[in-house]
């Protein structure tokens, strides 16, 4: 997995692209319904000193899969932030999204120099699975705030310490991105014997 800067026009509008569509941005927040994610704002934030953005790839090979970011970077209280958001429907539900998680929050701690990095996840919003593995801890709820179809959602508090941060284990990662490899190659004969045998 590569963390690729946002410096090209492609990736600025593949980026953008996977934020505009709906089952994203629903969940996220650029200051309300009136702003829209252009490549062009992407940028913006992508050279600010208080934004850092990347979009990830796969382990196969260097195609940008998905974005991972922080934001409110604050070098004082060394704070910030983190966000993010699935690109490449063919590679949900397999793990990336908790590898890009982690993986970032070491850059964000070793790198950046940051102690403690904070993330909000509205309610029901399937991610919620990836804060929890990625290390993140529960420390609140924001009742009713966050807005989706005109329905109010609370938004779930996390936080993480550089001193809590463990990077998920790339065996673990591995094994169980081999489970599903398996699974989906069973599935794919049994579908075919089913097939075959239907004729």
């Amino acid at each position: 997995m590569k963390f690729l800067p946002l410096d090209a026009p492609g990736i600025l509008e593949l980026a953008a692209g996977w934020i505009e569509k709906k089952e994203n941005y629903q969940w996220l927040d650029f200051g309300g319904a009136g702003h829209r994610v252009t490549p062009m704002l992407l940028k913006i934030l992508a050279q600010s000193k208080t934004h850092f953005l990347r979009v990830y790839t796969s382990e196969r090979d260097d195609n940008p899969i998905g974005i991972v970011a922080l934001n409110g970077v604050d070098r004082t209280s060394n704070t910030a932030t983190f966000w993010g958001a699935a690109g490449d429907k063919s590679f949900r539900s397999r793990g990336y999204g908790t590898l890009a998680a982690s993986r970032f929050m070491t850059i964000a701690f070793r790198d950046l120099g940051l102690y403690s990095v904070n993330t909000w996840v509205a309610e029901g919003n399937p991610s919620l699975k990836i804060i929890e593995r990625a290390g993140f801890c529960f420390i609140g709820r924001q009742r009713q705030c966050h807005y989706i179809d005109g329905r109010p959602h609370d938004r779930l508090l996390f936080d993480l310490l550089a001193s809590e941060h463990k990077e998920y284990e790339d065996d673990r990662w591995h094994r169980i991105e081999d489970r599903r490899n398996d699974v989906h190659r069973k599935g794919a004969m049994n579908f075919g014997r089913g097939a075959a045998s239907s004729h």
